[in-house]
């Protein structure tokens, strides 16, 4: 019987169904030892598949991840073991996009911030007072999947598009690409849809900002090393910043300073996290293994 290893937390129903096409270890207390006579290992973002964990896996077949990108799994180390890796790039796309959109309304309308003042007794809407999204600039750097997905959904709220993605990408007639000094220049939201690899990180840095309209907006949902933490807290502390939302972070759970800034908001990585992404996982991560095992 094939034994699969679900090493992060995962649906109840999805590992369920994942039950039934063999014997699965979930949530293993020791993944050294879990791995070691495992013909599949699924994960999501919080394990890293590096080579010192693969060197425990003697009949490993498979490294399936659910979710977009692989920027947990050492793709080279895999294939030096002919393990076949797997993931679920479209699953969770949509559930991205409107987190983006979500984040954007809050930053716009000071929605969080207003929350917590009423929850502290506080009427103070002079101070609330924001902005609307219809007419303002997106600028989308990263045109995949998810980042077309956000162009064309605030495009239906009255945004302007533009982006940042060198061939190959993704094509409509919503979007107009333009080159990343123009995109900084003009876009009053910046939303960030970029893999982490060593082009990407820190692409948004102090020199980045520089270049910045002053009062824009920066939504990362993408991948957490992608900003200068230093960089960002000095432009939102300064006000070249309006507001940024963060979904994403280089170390998880995030205690940085980034934190101690009151235009600064967040989320606990929650891209993926809705009920219907989480159930399109579960079918491709289910039809994927059902072909490879």
């Amino acid at each position: 019987m094939t034994r699969i290893i679900i090493s992060d937390e995962m649906e109840n129903e999805v590992v369920e169904r994942i039950k039934q096409l063999g014997e699965v270890v979930y949530l293993p207390a020791n993944l050294n030892e879990a791995i070691a006579n495992a013909d599949v290992l699924i994960v999501r973002s919080k394990t890293k598949v590096t080579a010192e964990l693969l060197a425990h896996a003697h009949k490993l077949k498979i490294v399936a991840r659910g979710g977009v990108g692989l920027d947990n799994v050492d793709v080279k180390a895999c294939e030096a073991r002919h393990i076949n890796v797997l993931n679920t790039p479209g699953a969770s796309a949509n559930a991205v996009a409107e987190l983006v959109l979500g984040h954007m309304f809050s930053c716009f309308r000071n929605i969080a911030k207003a929350h917590h003042q009423m929850k502290n007794k506080i009427w103070d809407k002079k101070s609330l007072t924001g902005q609307e999204i219809e007419g303002k600039t997106l600028g989308v750097i990263g045109y995949g999947r998810i980042g077309a997905l956000v162009g064309k959904k605030a495009s239906a709220l009255g945004m302007k598009i533009i982006s940042y993605n060198p061939p190959p990408r993704y094509e409509d007639e919503i979007v107009r690409f333009v080159g990343l000094d123009e995109l900084l220049a003009h876009a009053d939201v910046i939303t960030l849809h970029v893999p982490s690899t060593p082009e990407t990180k820190n692409m948004i840095n102090s020199s980045t900002i520089a270049k910045m309209k002053k009062g824009v907006f920066i939504i990362n949902t993408a991948r957490g090393d992608i900003i200068d933490e230093n960089a960002l807290y000095e432009g939102c502390k300064s006000g070249k910043i309006a507001a940024a939302a963060l979904d994403v972070f280089p170390q998880e759970p995030y205690t940085g300073k980034l934190l101690e800034l009151d235009n600064v908001f967040f989320t606990p990585h929650l891209g993926a996290a809705t009920k219907e992404a989480q159930g399109r996982i579960g079918d491709e991560l289910v039809k994927l293994l059902k072909e490879a095992v």
